[in-house]
C-alpha cells in the first residue's frame, strides 16, 4: 500500500510547528534569564512592557523567591534622585 498523498505535508507541518515551539521555549528562556541577571534591562520592561515585567515578578514570588521587586523599586527610586 503506497503512503497517502497527504502524509509528508503533515510530517513537514509537525516538524514545523514543533520548531516554532522549540523557538518559543528558547525565546522565553532568554527573556527571563535576561531579566533574572540585569537591573538595567528590568527597568527598560518596567518602561516599555511592565505586564511581562509582572510576569517575572509573580513567577519568582510563586517560586518562592521574595524581595526582587523592592529591591528593584529601591534601586530606581535612589537613581532618580
Amino acid at each position: 500500500m503506497s503512503p497517502k498523498p497527504l502524509e509528508p505535508l503533515a510530517k513537514k507541518l509537525t516538524k514545523g510547528v514543533i520548531a516554532l515551539e522549540l523557538l518559543g521555549v528558547l525565546g522565553a528562556y532568554g527573556l527571563f534569564h535576561t531579566m533574572d541577571t540585569s537591573r538595567d534591562f528590568r527597568n527598560t520592561m518596567n518602561r516599555r512592557f511592565p505586564s511581562i515585567l509582572e510576569v517575572y515578578y509573580k513567577s519568582n514570588e510563586w517560586a518562592g523567591i521574595y524581595g526582587i521587586r523592592e529591591r528593584d523599586q529601591e534601586a530606581w527610586s535612589a537613581k532618580q534622585d
